[in-house]
């Protein structure tokens, strides 16, 4: 920056619309974007590309950054060996899992910033993630690396063109698995309990030591298998995991939200990152949770969450914005974080006296000298040990949560990644519209609903093929498998919670391009890019559920919802094929198969279909809804007709009110039992056999 305050450099990247190229569009380093003018000038100069991954919220992204990417002398290194390429992950999830995938054959793990040397044809010869300044804990500097990539380059080419070469051919291996064998079966739902449960960890929740992520893919697998055979150690996995979260420093206390997750075992100290895909899963699984035990603390959580939402991540014009940062004024987590004074400023000493005892504030603080609110004791606890109404004290605390939540909001806030990314907003959608009907939240239902407008109305091609994001008035960028399955599968939810048939017909449309352009026809199981898709090194089928559900995983739990609601069998036949591809890996590797195996556990159980006859403005059709869905239900699909109105689901033929009554009708794989009237025969033919 000069005097004036003027950025002393620009590159290409001040073009760009993601928020994390726009943060490096003034580095000294000549970075280009992903696309033919890098490639092309790393062919004509016989140059490597160094391509830098990241994304905006990404707290060591920022630190390469300031230690390497605004070095000046670094930045000479790179512009005089390399064709510098900067990826925003969240946009281009195509060549981050292709990379990724290199890097972690290389080096056995990965991460970002992502840092990864290519050939000029795109083909990665050697990666890591983040590279200090100067040599540290047996890590060589960045510049050490750069020059021993270039020597490398040019004096032992054959070499590099070899590894290039071995590591290419490994990372396309997942494009020619195949289906094989016949129907996957109960066994493998079997084997993968049995595996999570070793997995557990039974004092903190969660799978494993630290770091900790929040899973909730492999949570709601564990919630299946309590519904399908009675599974109480899978519901105590999911149950304690959801409790302990929610207590613990990863859940935002006063602002409601989830952290991207736990440096320790504990869930005390977070990445203090707020992601919207986190929050979308983990809104489905606390509800879920409630469904099941009807724990207030769950639907808190869920409540406060919404509200975060609603409040830091939803756009005015509709659609649902990507994330917010770590950092704030440079530090990480500044913006969360409390010392005892501080709070005692904000509330006085009784009532500071009081949250400190519930949140674990004191004067030494559990992160860097401040505090990290947790909750420690709860109301009922308080008051059993004070003698005071438990009523009274949460009343108290809420107040004073409250007043500490609005003195936050004065402080300088976590920037935020304001693009609209369509398969996030797939999964928000889904989580908002069950939240929406559940817990009668018509704020979430209408937020869901705009966002599905927006997506439609705004990132969508003239030939009906769908873009991956969208900012500031831009849409760009092909959708990928994931995009369509996760919005694809969001409006099969906003059918099943507003029955407006235009949700159906958009689904299904999608998924009929979906099919197209990704499905491998030879050999069953999606490409993650379409055959409309540039061309890449390979072309890749992703499979594993990471903080993400894979694409494969959304589509056969999509094509299998909408089989039950449409009667379709071939959606049906198409996921069969995905979960063939699979079988074996997702009975011994449960954590990374939650959603699959989660969707194999929805394939494998008799489908119950209920369909409602009766007007929406009726108040004993809505109790007939409300019934069905307060209960825990994954594989029960609801479909609603209108008495007077025509409706194409197959589902609904021969439907009518009984005796001039809103009835619902509860079949079985499409065999279906008499209609019933009352809210305890509905409730016996769906929750009790």
């Amino acid at each position: 920056m000069s005097a004036s305050g003027t950025p002393g450099h620009t590159n290409r990247l001040a073009t760009e619309t993601s928020p994390y190229l726009l943060q490096h569009a003034h580095n000294p380093v000549d970075w280009y974007p992903w696309g033919e003018e890098a490639l092309e000038r790393a062919r004509a100069e016989d140059r490597p590309i160094f391509l830098s991954i990241g994304y905006s919220a990404c707290h060591w992204c920022h630190v390469m950054e300031r230690e390497s990417f605004e070095d000046e002398q670094t930045a000479a290194l790179m512009n005089a060996h390399f064709v510098n390429v900067k990826v925003d992950r969240e946009e281009r999830p195509d060549l981050d899992s292709i990379y990724m995938e290199a890097v972690q054959a290389m080096t056995g793990s990965g991460g970002w910033p992502m840092s990864v040397f290519l050939t000029p044809a795109g083909k990665p010869f050697y990666g890591g993630t983040y590279f200090p300044p100067q040599p540290r804990y047996g890590i060589p500097s960045f510049p050490q690396l750069l020059l021993a990539v270039a020597d490398a380059y040019t004096n032992r080419r054959g070499d590099l063109e070899e590894q290039a070469q071995r590591l290419t051919d490994a990372i396309g291996r997942t494009g020619s698995l195949s289906a094989s064998g016949g129907e996957p079966g109960e066994e493998i739902l079997t084997e993968a309990t049995a595996k999570l449960l070793q997995y557990f960890d039974e004092h903190y929740g969660g799978f494993g030591d630290q770091p900790k992520f929040p899973q909730p893919m492999t949570l709601e697998f564990a919630m299946s298998q309590h519904r399908r055979g009675g599974e109480a150690e899978a519901l105590h996995v999911a149950e304690h995991t959801l409790r302990q979260m929610a207590a613990g420093g990863i859940y935002d206390h006063l602002g409601g939200g989830f952290h991207r997750y736990s440096v320790d075992r504990v869930w005390l100290v977070p990445h203090f990152e707020k992601m919207l895909y986190d929050n979308a899963q983990l809104l489905r699984a606390y509800l879920h949770a409630w469904q099941i035990n009807g724990r207030l603390e769950h639907r808190q959580v869920v409540e406060e969450t919404v509200d975060y939402v609603l409040r830091e991540m939803t756009a005015p014009e509709g659609g649902f914005y990507s994330a917010q940062d770590a950092d704030s004024e440079g530090e990480e987590g500044k913006f969360f974080v409390w010392t005892a004074a501080e709070i005692e400023a904000v509330l006085g000493k009784e009532e500071a006296d009081l949250l400190g005892r519930a949140y674990g504030v004191t004067p030494a603080g559990n992160f860097e000298g401040k505090t990290i609110l947790n909750l420690k004791q709860t109301a009922g606890e308080i008051a059993r040990q004070t003698g005071a109404a438990e009523g009274a004290v949460a009343e108290r605390l809420a107040a004073a949560r409250q007043k500490l939540f609005l003195a936050r909001e004065k402080r300088v806030k976590p920037e935020r990644d304001d693009k609209v990314l369509t398969e996030w907003n797939g999964l928000m959608i889904h989580a908002l519209a069950e939240v929406g009907v559940v817990l009668g939240r018509a704020d979430a239902l209408e937020a869901a609903s705009k966002a599905a407008d927006f997506v439609l109305a705004e990132m969508s091609q003239e030939n009906g093929f769908l873009f991956r994001s969208f900012k500031d008035g831009r849409a760009r960028f092909n959708a990928y498998l994931e995009d369509y399955a996760a919005f694809a599968r969001g409006l099969v939810a906003l059918y099943e919670a507003t029955f407006s048939l235009r949700w159906l017909a958009e689904a299904a449309r999608l998924t009929k391009i979906m099919l197209a352009q990704f499905e491998d026809e030879a050999r069953g199981g999606f490409y993650q890019t379409g055959v409309a898709h540039e061309e890449l090194v390979v072309r890749r089928k992703d499979f594993i559920d990471n903080a993400i559900p894979s694409g494969n995983s959304m589509a056969a739990e999509l094509l299998l919802r909408l089989a039950k609601l449409t009667g379709n069998d071939d959606y049906r036949s198409e996921a069969v094929r995905v979960f063939q591809i699979m079988a074996a890996a997702m009975a011994q590797q449960p954590t990374g198969f939650g959603r699959m195996l989660t969707a194999l556990d929805d394939l494998l159980s008799p489908s119950q279909e209920v369909a409602v006859v009766g007007s929406l403005t009726d108040a004993r059709t809505q109790l007939l809804l409300e019934e069905v869905r307060r209960h825990y239900l994954p594989h029960t699909v609801l479909a609603l007709k209108e008495p007077e109105d025509e409706n194409p689901l197959p589902l609904m033929e021969g439907r009518t009110l009984v005796d001039g009554q809103p009835a619902a009708y509860v079949c079985e794989n499409y065999a279906c039992r008499l209609p019933v009237t009352s809210v305890e025969a509905l409730r016996t033919a769906v929750v009790g056999g």
